[in-house]
């Protein structure tokens, strides 16, 4: 069964950190691309990061230079560093598994990050 569990979500004040964490299992981890996205209320899904390899990275535009996406093979987990965080930034985020060059996705439950003084 798989099962993708995310973690770390809350509430912040404008300028702090968070560090996501969203927890694998029921497939093979190190072969799928992991992403993150997330929902504003009132808007669509938004890409955030995704992560190929230990290495290879990609950001949304709103996001560059704030927050980092790794992933530990070892543990089944993906993670999303979330610095400088502002109000923009609140919403649900997602963990989604990617199998390449296929449309097999999995998603997990979301998390709720809220950015508010």
């Amino acid at each position: 069964q798989v099962q993708l569990v995310e973690s770390g979500g809350g509430l912040v004040q404008p300028g702090g950190s968070l560090r996501l964490s969203c927890a694998a299992s029921g497939f093979t981890f190190s072969s799928y691309i992991m992403r993150w996205y997330r929902q504003a209320p009132g808007k669509e899904r938004e890409f955030v990061a995704r992560i190929i390899s230990t290495v290879s990275t990609d950001y949304a535009d709103p996001v560059k230079g704030r927050f980092t996406i790794s992933r530990d093979n070892a543990k089944n987990t993906v993670y999303l560093q979330m610095n400088s965080l502002n109000p923009q930034d609140t919403g649900v985020y997602y963990c989604n598994a990617l199998r390449p060059r296929t449309s097999l996705e999995y998603w997990g439950q979301g998390i709720q990050v809220t950015v508010s003084s």
